[in-house]
């Protein structure tokens, strides 16, 4: 089997490019390999490496909240936010309990990330010394918790939404950046369960969507395409479904309107041939 989902634990001091090139020497050649976001190259964990029709789905697995472990330390500043970058010693150590935000947040990701800008990474134009000021985003933060204090370092454990910028929340606590970050979980995916020779099916992969089982005709023309009746039209969202047959995974669909005001379920992502 080549289209699916390796979940790989990332090793430290490597890009996400590098664990990409790495899976795909190892399949058949033009085997279409890519990620469901990116892994900074100090941080370690979770890295979602897509295989063969895998890629098709990596806007859905990249929705998908994270939960991250990172030790913070304070009394210094960092001009990345992490370890990598330039430390300025400040020696304010905050003390006590720290005000964790949780909910919607707004920040702004950091000068170095990989953003673009005019077409251009972020970090790119940081690294030459350009000003870099990137908007500010809403995200939002589930939990975020402290799981030890031990002097100026302070361990957390963040689940939040997609898109969210770890080494942002910690420098808004005050001098402080990320010492070390690493990715525990995915979605439903834990890095626990990281394998880099095996790969997970993309029905088994997408079973966070939920599942519209097809049979005969109505199978075949969902695999060309065509809108099928939707059994249960959402009240909100973008409903997004997994169309399925007695042979696995068709396509991914999304929630449409016919022209009489009947709900159907058009294929957007095909993922058969």
């Amino acid at each position: 089997m080549t289209d699916g989902v390796i979940l790989y634990d990332k090793p430290r001091d490597i890009t996400s490019h590098d664990v990409v090139y790495r899976v795909r020497r190892q399949l058949p050649r033009k085997t279409r390999v890519g990620h469901a976001g990116t892994l900074d190259p100090f941080a370690t964990g979770l890295l979602l490496v897509l295989v063969g029709r895998g890629t098709r789905a990596q806007r859905f697995l990249m929705g998908l909240g994270k939960t991250y472990e990172t030790i913070a330390r304070f009394g210094a500043v960092s001009t990345t936010g992490d370890s990598d970058g330039e430390i300025t010693e400040t020696g304010v150590v905050p003390d006590g309990d720290l005000t964790l935000p949780t909910g919607v947040v707004r920040q702004r990701p950091p000068a170095y990330s990989a953003l673009r800008v005019d077409g251009e990474r972020a970090y790119a134009r940081a690294r030459r010394g350009e000003t870099v000021e990137l908007p500010e985003r809403e995200v939002t933060v589930e939990l975020f918790r402290q799981r030890w204090h031990d002097g100026a370092r302070r361990a957390f454990e963040i689940r939040c939404s997609s898109g969210t910028y770890v080494r942002s929340l910690i420098a808004d606590l005050g001098d402080a950046y990320c010492e070390e970050l690493r990715r525990t979980a995915i979605g439903h995916f834990d890095v626990a369960d990281a394998d880099p020779e095996r790969i997970v099916g993309l029905n088994d992969a997408l079973a966070f969507l939920p599942e519209h089982r097809l049979e005969g005709d109505e199978a075949r023309r969902a695999g060309y395409g065509v809108a099928v009746a939707h059994p249960d039209p959402p009240a909100q969202g973008p409903g997004y479904t997994r169309l399925t047959d007695a042979d696995g995974l068709i396509a991914i669909a999304e929630p449409r309107i016919a022209d009489d005001g009947a709900p159907l379920l058009k294929p957007i992502v095909g993922l058969r041939g």
